[in-house]
């Protein structure tokens, strides 16, 4: 499938992007916009945050937010999702969180999350033996997958997302309005496999020393906010991130517009949250100086590490 929107550049000999759907024996991870990860070793399947309806702007300010079945199901179809294992959380906010209940129930899958966000697969019928909270243990195996929880911080807050810290404290049905995604706690994710160490930071954001014994070959960074932040907290912010965890290559995650289709012309973010084609820059070159490569992955697209 042609991707159609914003360029992608030249990726690097650590990288390649998989156009057969073959890893070749290395980790295969596929980006469907926003955080949402799906690491396959050719055995198991977890996926990190589960985003694929994308309500549009309309429908989230106006409107109550449901699965797109038809959505989902072309999604599992065409990217093969029939091992899935586990479904990771960072937070409960709709853009993370909305088709976690719909995959768990379809593929038989557990979900790993904040009490929130547990109350969110409740919602949508996911059984009890499946649910797994933070709040009981932050390291976990699938397979031979090992999944290190480190609790994190969201990006600073706007109008339309300022509950940092509210909670989801019964079972949530959809549909539900937006507002009823509460963030409930945001967590990293340090993913450990056949060698390899893959962090998932999906929030631009950083706690000063969380990072500091921690090492990744490859780090997936949320870059929502970067444009137009202060270049002080942007230096911060690599110094806590990039400079700390000394991967070989930096993945930009949360550019895209995750208010427009999945299945359609790839955009970034609107104006008026964020400044993406500066973002990209930004981090490009803050690699660049690192000697990290940075390398833009785009939705709906595989690459074998």
């Amino acid at each position: 499938m042609k991707r159609r929107g914003l360029e992608n550049p030249a990726y690097s000999g650590y990288n390649r992007i998989i156009r057969n759907g073959k890893g070749d024996g290395r980790m295969k991870v596929t980006y469907f916009g926003t955080t949402m990860l799906l690491f396959d070793d050719g055995k198991e399947q977890v996926l990190f945050d589960c985003h694929v309806t994308r309500p549009s702007i309309r429908t989230c300010l106006q409107g109550k937010l449901a699965t797109d079945a038809a959505v989902a199901e072309r999604v599992i179809r065409e990217f093969g999702i029939d091992r899935l294992q586990g479904i990771f959380i960072s937070h409960s906010h709709h853009d993370h969180v909305l088709d976690a209940p719909y995959f768990a129930v379809r593929c038989r899958a557990d979900v790993y999350g904040s009490p929130s966000a547990l109350n969110v697969a409740r919602g949508g019928g996911v059984p009890e033996e499946r649910l797994h909270s933070f709040a009981d243990s932050m390291e976990y195996r699938l397979g031979e997958f090992h999944v290190s929880v480190l609790s994190s911080i969201h990006s600073t807050p706007h109008w339309y997302n300022n509950d940092l810290g509210l909670t989801i404290d019964a079972p949530l049905t959809q549909p539900a309005r937006k507002s009823e995604f509460k963030e409930g706690g945001s967590f990293d994710f340090l993913v450990s496999h056949g060698g390899k160490n893959f962090l998932i930071r999906p929030s631009y954001n950083y706690l000063e020393g969380q990072l500091d014994n921690i090492r990744a070959d490859v780090l997936f960074l949320g870059i929502a906010g970067l444009s137009k932040d202060t270049e002080a907290r942007r230096e911060k912010f690599f110094a806590e991130t990039v400079d700390k965890v000394r991967p070989e290559v930096v993945v930009p995650v949360h550019w895209d517009h995750f208010f427009a289709p999945l299945y359609g012309d790839v955009k970034g973010m609107p104006s008026k949250f964020e400044n993406t084609g500066r973002s990209m820059h930004l981090l490009a070159e803050r690699c660049a100086r690192s000697g990290v490569h940075c390398v833009v992955q785009l939705p709906l697209t595989s690459m074998a590490f």
